[in-house]
């Protein structure tokens, strides 16, 4: 029995009784269950895009760490907070990784990576990723001094991912998968605009092709690998839409939140609040478990419960 776990925020100009927070899903009795109520939760009520709520989430041991717009939590298995850290160059965080003994986090306002030591629960390394025409280039800075980068989010770096081979790392604005040897930046995989969630995966890159409403899987071979899911489209007279304002940041299918179960599973989020299981081996949609039918609620964060 596999089980997720997901964030849900929401993606509203207003707060009123919209739901979103952090929930565990069966995928195999499509059950869905609450842990966290951002509500309830005193969490910053503003985000890029009125992004609101629970972002990224990685695991350590006992600790569950999950990352809202400009703080960094942690939470017992059963979801009991413990402590909460913030820093100055932490702004617009979405995705976050663990890797080793450090914590990574996307700081979307400040075009930086910054890293958590896991030992010593304090923010010690940062990068600010800055471009010279095409080209990257990687600036390290003490993340606790106050000589950092503006905060211009020129790149909207929206995911990290980490491997024995390096870091890699996505943004709206990067036109694809950057990749992060420990000195220097390259270009890994060019990818459409709007890219979300990208990582290695077998010979290629799995990614949310967010604006062309895609889970999709590129292979470095002749392309007969290569995958292409649509997210689900639900009838529209059965799902909650937003009023005027929020329909121009709030639309169904946005796509959103991966998570790899095997070498041929994978799980991709999308709005409202869905998540699906996708079979890259057989080209299926294996299922989907709908926590919404509102418009205004997007998954972010999504991984295998390790629980």
């Amino acid at each position: 029995m596999v089980k997720l776990v997901t964030s849900s925020v929401v993606r509203s100009t207003q707060q009123d009784e919209i739901q979103g927070g952090v929930y565990l899903v069966d995928l195999e009795s499509q059950s869905v269950e609450q842990t966290i109520d951002w509500n309830t939760e005193g969490i910053d009520r503003q985000g890029r895009d009125w992004d609101r709520g629970l972002r990224g989430i990685a695991f350590d041991g006992e600790r569950v760490y999950i990352a809202a717009s400009d703080e960094l939590f942690a939470y017992t298995p059963d979801f009991k907070r413990i402590d909460s850290w913030r820093n100055p160059y932490l702004k617009h965080c979405h995705e976050i990784a663990v890797w080793q003994r450090s914590l990574f986090l996307t700081s979307a306002g400040f075009d930086t990576i910054l890293g958590f030591d896991l030992d010593t629960q304090c923010f010690n390394w940062a990068m600010n990723i800055q471009t010279q025409g095409v080209k990257f280039k990687a600036v390290g800075f003490d993340p606790l001094a106050d000589e950092g980068p503006m905060m211009l989010n020129k790149m909207h770096l929206n995911s990290v991912f980490c491997n024995e081979h390096g870091m890699y790392i996505c943004g709206l604005e990067c036109r694809g998968m950057l990749h992060f040897n420990g000195t220097t930046i390259t270009m890994s995989a060019e990818m459409p605009a709007g890219t979300h969630n990208a990582r290695p995966f077998r010979d290629g890159v799995l990614f949310n092709d967010s604006a062309g409403d895609l889970l999709r899987y590129s292979g470095r071979g002749e392309g007969e690998e290569d995958r292409a899911f649509a997210v689900p489209k639900y009838d529209p007279e059965k799902l909650l839409h937003a009023d005027a304002e929020d329909e121009k940041i709030a639309r169904p299918g946005f796509a959103r939140g991966l998570c790899v179960l095997s070498d041929r599973l994978v799980a991709g989020g999308s709005s409202p609040s869905t998540v699906t299981l996708y079979d890259l081996a057989s080209n299926k949609t294996l299922g989907s478990v709908q926590l919404s039918a509102d418009v205004r609620t997007a998954i972010h964060g999504l991984e295998v419960w390790p629980f």
